[in-house]
């Protein structure tokens, strides 16, 4: 499915030409070095660069056209906008590509049905004193939510996601008009920009997060966010490795391999959130698309709770309180999954499909130059 013009990719291609002709943010960041190879641009062209934007404000800042001049012109709000239109677009089934436009509140009321589903099967398969009662020793998780459930709601719930994640990433390369081209190099540099999050250094003095100002506590906060998820998901595989192949059931120790990786993934996720919703409230909401933000909060609030939840358990996961805990983190990770191609999750996804491209760009054009 080609990518759909909007008013937005509309919007965004006038703004571009004045960029083209001005050039004065040409070193700023991936997106303009990527524009300038461009003498047109599709809607195509539009949803690429919009997902290659990181949102680091530095060309509104600095841009003579922004603002109150008459020109107006505005390229992070417009681009949120263009990547809300292709996380839509590209929705796998296609039908839940709705769910952007009301996710905030889809969001939230997932989180509460997951809990609420969670707590009720428990519930009705098991006796009172077993869910409020304090269990110990290995299995203690699995005398109160029986190991075949839990997989069927995680893994059933994680292996949709995965699929229609996997279903959105072909249709936004598809759609955006991507083409072949080297393959080695432009994923070494790719992995590079993900790890390291270079784009949201801004120009190297950082983000104009919450000014004029420039600032790397975005750049910090979503790389806390980013490895805390990363180190929470090690410690899942870890302990399905020592479930499946050790043979050893959880709890496992505080000192245990899985414990430590979920431990520092959920404190480095709630700080990362804690950063990056303080940013959200104080930044200048100007350049901000204000329709996108109902979302980001609940995508924000309902990682900060699985991580909080994971923590509280693995503290009081000897007592009575266990029980309900569990259920209640269960849900929550349940909500993620089942949320997670469905909301802003997907622009790590398509992010990074952008930065490919654009990585591929540069050496074919420099291939060409060459020749």
């Amino acid at each position: 499915m080609p990518a759909t013009e909007t008013e937005a990719t509309a919007e965004a291609r006038r703004y571009l030409e004045v960029c083209n002709a001005c050039r004065y943010c040409e070193g700023y960041c991936a997106v303009f070095p990527a524009m300038a190879l461009r003498r047109e641009f599709s809607a195509g062209d539009l949803q690429h660069l919009a997902n290659l934007c990181h949102g680091c404000k530095g060309c509104y800042q600095s841009c003579q056209y922004s603002p109150p001049h008459a020109f107006g012109i505005n390229i992070p709000s417009t681009f949120a906008s263009i990547r809300q239109e292709s996380y839509e677009q590209y929705a796998w089934p296609p039908a839940m590509g709705a769910v952007f436009r009301r996710n905030g509140t889809v969001v939230s009321l997932v989180a509460a049905l997951g809990i609420a589903l969670a707590l009720l099967l428990t519930a009705a398969i098991q006796d009172p004193g077993v869910l409020y009662g304090a269990h110990t020793g290995a299995g203690a998780f699995y005398r109160v939510i029986p190991w075949w459930l839990m997989v069927a709601l995680a893994g059933g719930s994680f292996g949709f996601a995965l699929l229609a994640l996997t279903m959105g990433a072909i249709g936004y390369w598809r759609g955006t008009g991507s083409k072949p081209g080297p393959v080695v190099a432009p994923v070494a540099e790719t992995t590079v920009d993900i790890l390291t999050l270079r784009n949201l250094g801004g120009g190297g003095h950082g983000c104009n997060d919450l000014d004029e100002g420039f600032s790397t506590h975005r750049r910090w906060s979503h790389q806390a966010l980013m490895y805390g998820f990363l180190l929470c998901f090690a410690a899942t595989s870890v302990a399905t490795l020592y479930d499946h192949f050790l043979h050893l059931e959880a709890p496992y120790s505080f000192w245990s391999i899985p414990v430590q990786l979920g431990t520092w993934g959920g404190v480095l996720m709630m700080l990362g959130v804690a950063g990056l919703t303080w940013v959200k409230v104080v930044t200048d909401p100007v350049p901000v698309a204000k329709h996108v933000a109902g979302g980001e909060f609940a995508l924000l609030a309902l990682l900060f709770l699985v991580a909080a939840t994971g923590l509280l358990l693995l503290a009081l996961r000897h007592t009575g309180a266990m029980g309900v805990l569990l259920a209640i983190h269960l849900g929550l990770v349940l909500s993620l999954f089942i949320t997670l191609p469905y909301s802003k999750m997907v622009h790590g996804l398509y992010r990074g499909l952008a930065l490919f491209r654009s990585a591929r760009e540069k050496r074919t054009m420099t291939a060409a130059a060459a020749d």
